[in-house]
């Protein structure tokens, strides 16, 4: 037993001394300590290479030791070694340190010493730099007032200049430092010196002033020698034959001296304008000023609507009897007379003196804006007190609207400058503008539909202009809403322009569901004139939607809606509603083209209903025929027509007629397509599957379609017989041969037993057989019923 608790011992020391040599290794070390099961692994293998499973070799044990301890000696000495090669470097380094260390204190010593000097010289310093600090603030204040000595001398040098220039009548050189008073008082806009920029301004208004009144004066004698203002439309030539060429020279230079004078008139209207905070001059001259938030008039322009505005103001404002609210076209036409009669003088005489000078500015345009600033005035006074009179308040609305489209179209006034519809889109006439175009759109429905000649159309009697049939109450309603839509069209707001939209669409539900109320009172009689005519209302009003929905006009409305977002004319769309709106795939009709086509949908069901009612009682002594005892066709001299087939043939023909006559030729086409998809179906039920039929009988039917019914369809296509499918392919099968007959059938029952029976044979389907023999919509079981029911089979 002493040798297992020897050898226990000695495995305890060979473990210890394994475990010495992977300490030594830092990186074995590093792995033991990350992972304890790793270092277990290792010594187990280790044992198990060494040692092993066999006992007896546990005598080697003691070898082993001792050749681990050999390796651990010579692992220790290569550490002891490496260890004693290190130090003279980290001494060097070390050495450095200190060194580097004694050099900073030494730095930081001379730091603090030179801190105190510099702090100490600085409060020496402090008392003569308080006194040079004072000394500059008076050289700084002692600079000023120089300056501003410099600036009020240079002023007064100006003022001298103007003065002596005016004495010696150098107006050129007057205007020039007057120009430069207007550039220096821009340049102290932003200094405080108050008093000196009030001194300027006075000095400036004053001298500009008098130039301007000197100017002024002599380029009213010159209009006048002129002729202007021309208030009728000249008769004699613009220029004066006496002393022309002195009176054209004159003009030239007083246009030029009063555009140079431009800059300084616009700054002191500009001030004026800002002192007075927006409110409205009164006086003429004032007058003519555009507001502030559009560029200044041209000064000579300025000058010459002075007696324009005088006239104005004496005609249009006060007690004189053409100042009435119930005739704004009394000013608004005088206004479009003198733009008419001043253009000629304006492009030829003054329009060119402008040009030389350098201006960019169009007379013409430029005398458009100062009158439009007396009307834009007038009718926003007019328009405020007319809102509580609907008559009124219609006849101004149209009468500016007019004189937009005239001043835009006969005068070339540019888009991008403001007329007067701005003025109808503050928010109480706006409103004002849409109940009123209610109040009248419902009011001449009213009257539209209460008429006697609502339901006939003015064009009947003329087929060419016929083709839609529309009853006037619908032509009347369609055309109050272009006329509608003409009115808002030219507004320049897009929001103002969705909400007319919406007002149409709100007048087209309105008149739908009116139109819906009377066709229920003359539903009882479909076939009436009355209940077409209403048919063709619904259909004229949603051809005409459907031609609007791809008008730009209202696809720009519809890009504005989609990008304001318009509850008021979106609705409750989805975002695939919307999606499709953006990408123009749908309309902003598209909600009543549905009530609209459904309503159509409605009538024409009911119409046919009626009508098919009335041809099936005219089927059923046809389809009573004795079919299966008629004689074979080669007993007969001549086929004539089953007597029992007039009446309804004598009732389709009458029908299609009538249909022809009263509705539109969209509907017509719908009509008697679906009445005779209608009486396929009756022919094919109450006739052929009602019957057994000979082969006389047979070639009767197909003769009476044929060659009677098919072509009262003719008339309005070319192949009446693919209308009645079911109809015709009977035909062909009841009156086939009867070997081709026998050989269908069998065919079809071969088929039918294989499809039975779910047997896949090589031969072609039976469809195959049939289409060669024309049938297409006859499905094989159909087949076998219609051949079934002839009676000339083999044996029978």
């Amino acid at each position: 037993m002493a040798a297992p608790a020897t050898t226990v011992q000695t495995m305890n020391s060979l473990t210890d001394n394994l475990l010495k040599p992977v300490y030594t290794n830092s990186q074995c070390r590093d792995s033991v300590s990350a992972d304890s099961g790793t270092l277990q692994d290792y010594l187990l293998d280790f044992m198990e290479k060494e040692v092993g499973s066999d006992l007896k070799s546990l005598k080697n044990v003691g070898e082993l030791l001792e050749k681990l301890r050999e390796e651990n000696s010579v692992l220790e000495e290569q550490v002891i070694t490496d260890s004693s090669s290190m130090p003279p470097k980290v001494s060097a380094a070390l050495s450095a340190a200190e060194e580097a260390g004694c050099s900073l204190e030494d730095l930081l010593q001379r730091e603090a010493l030179i801190s105190n000097r510099l702090h100490q010289h600085l409060q020496d310093a402090q008392p003569w730099m308080d006194k040079l600090d004072q000394t500059l603030h008076k050289v700084n204040t002692i600079e000023r007032h120089v300056k501003y000595l410099r600036c009020l001398q240079h002023i007064e040098e100006l003022s001298a200049a103007v003065q002596q220039c005016l004495m010696t009548s150098s107006v050129w050189e007057a205007i020039r430092a007057v120009d430069s008073m207007a550039a220096l008082d821009t340049g102290l806009n932003q200094s405080g010196c108050s008093h000196l920029q009030a001194f300027l301004q006075e000095t400036l208004h004053f001298w500009h002033k008098i130039i301007k009144d000197r100017l002024t004066t002599d380029f009213e004698k010159v209009l006048i020698q002129l002729h202007w203002p021309f208030i009728s439309p000249p008769t004699q030539s613009l220029t004066p034959t006496a002393n022309c060429q002195e009176i054209s020279s004159q003009l030239e230079l007083l246009v030029s001296q009063l555009l140079a004078l431009q800059n300084s008139d616009d700054l002191i209207s500009q001030r004026a304008l800002a002192s007075c905070h927006g409110v409205p001059a009164t006086q003429p001259a004032s007058s003519a000023t555009p507001p502030s938030k559009a560029l200044p008039l041209c000064l000579p322009i300025q000058i010459m609507l002075l007696p324009l505005i005088k006239r104005f103001r004496y005609h249009f404002y006060g007690n004189r009897q053409t100042n009435t609210l119930s005739k704004p076209e009394w000013y608004l036409t005088q206004v479009l007379m003198w733009i008419g009669n001043s253009s000629t003088f304006m492009e030829e005489r003054i329009q060119p003196i402008l040009d030389r000078a350098g201006a960019t500015t169009s007379a013409m345009v430029e005398l458009c804006r100062g009158l439009l600033s007396l009307v834009q005035e007038k009718v926003a006074s007019d328009a405020s007190r007319l809102l509580y009179d609907d008559a009124l308040f219609c006849h101004l609305v149209e009468e500016v609207l007019q004189f937009e489209k005239e001043l835009r179209g006969n005068h070339s006034y540019p888009a991008v400058l403001p007329g007067l519809l701005h003025l109808l889109l503050d928010d109480a006439i706006l409103q004002k503008w849409l109940t009123v175009e209610k109040k009248m759109a419902v009011e001449k429905m009213d009257a539209m539909l209460s008429s006697e000649g609502a339901w006939s159309s003015q064009y009947k009697d003329i087929s060419d202009m016929d083709e839609l049939k529309a009853p006037d109450c619908a032509e009347t309603f369609m055309t109050l809403l272009q006329v509608i839509t003409e009115r808002y069209r030219s507004l320049p707001c897009p929001s103002a322009q969705l909400k007319f939209l919406e007002l149409q669409r709100e007048l087209v539900d309105d008149f739908r569901i009116r139109l819906t109320q009377v066709m229920k009172e003359e539903s009882r009689c479909p076939l009436g004139a009355r209940y077409c005519a209403i048919l063709n209302a619904v259909n004229y009003i949603s051809t005409i939607l459907g031609d609007w929905g791809d008008n730009v006009f209202f696809l720009q409305l519809q890009q504005a809606a989609v990008s304001l977002g318009e509850e008021a004319v979106l609705g409750g769309l989805g975002v695939l509603e919307l999606g499709r709106l953006a990408s123009l795939e749908g309309s902003l009709f598209e909600g009543l083209l549905a009530l609209l086509d459904r309503l159509k949908g409605d009538m024409m069901g009911r119409l046919l209903e009626w009508t098919m009612r009335e041809i099936t009682e005219k089927v059923r002594p046809y389809g009573q025929e004795r079919w299966l005892s008629l004689p074979p066709q080669q007993d007969q001299s001549t086929m004539t027509l089953s007597s029992s087939a007039c009446p309804m043939m004598l009732c389709v023909r009458d029908r299609l007629l009538n249909l022809h006559q009263v509705l539109s030729f969209s509907l017509f086409q719908l009509a008697w397509q679906g009445l005779a998809e209608r009486l396929d179906n009756v022919l094919y039920q109450e006739v052929v599957l009602s019957n057994h039929f000979s082969e006389g009988g047979a070639a009767q039917l197909q003769f009476d379609m044929t060659r009677n019914l098919f072509p009262l369809f003719g008339h309005y296509c070319k192949r009446p017989e693919n209308f009645f499918k079911h109809v015709k392919e009977a035909c062909i099968l009841l009156c086939l041969s009867v070997g081709s007959a026998i050989l269908l059938r069998n065919l079809l029952k071969e088929s039918e037993e294989e499809a039975r029976n779910m047997t896949v044979a090589g031969d072609p389907p039976p469809e195959s057989a049939l289409n060669e023999l024309g049938v297409y919509c006859l499905a094989p079981c159909d087949v076998l019923i219609l051949l079934n029911l002839r009676a000339s089979w083999p044996g029978q």
